[in-house]
């Protein structure tokens, strides 16, 4: 909770007054924030979802002063996390994911360039499912 909740409110917050009209908050949440995770703590699900509401919340108050934020929910992504996984384990969740691949960190950081460009100047509020279609709302 105090890394994945109170650490992005706590830097929200002092990193708005900062901030000028066109600038942009990307939070970085997590599939188990909208659906159930069978491999992460209750806690890490909790959090995450109580980051999709600070991004909402967020941007509603930030609107006024041209503050867009958003937030990317990412599903399986090969990292040290992932590097745990039995390879029968990751072979299944790849299995389930209809791109039929785990996301790559340069998968998300795309994403998370556009959600902080000029090209998505119109998005605010909004959070991306960035997960190969393994959940799809």
């Amino acid at each position: 909770m105090d890394i994945n909740l109170k650490g992005a409110f706590i830097c929200s917050r002092a990193a708005a007054p900062r901030m000028g009209r066109g600038a942009a908050i990307v939070n970085v949440a997590s599939l188990a924030g909208r659906a159930s995770s069978p491999v992460m703590a209750c806690a890490y699900s909790a959090s995450k979802a109580g980051l999709l509401g600070l991004t909402r919340h967020l941007a509603r108050e930030l609107a006024p002063k041209g503050i867009r934020v958003t937030a990317i929910n990412p599903g399986v992504v090969l990292t040290a996390l992932t590097e745990s996984f039995s390879p029968e384990h990751l072979e299944a969740v790849v299995e389930s994911i209809p791109l039929g691949r785990a996301g790559q960190p340069a998968d998300i950081a795309k994403v998370i360039v556009f959600l902080a460009s000029d090209d998505a100047g119109y998005v605010t509020g909004a959070s991306l499912d960035t997960n190969g279609g393994i959940f799809m709302a």
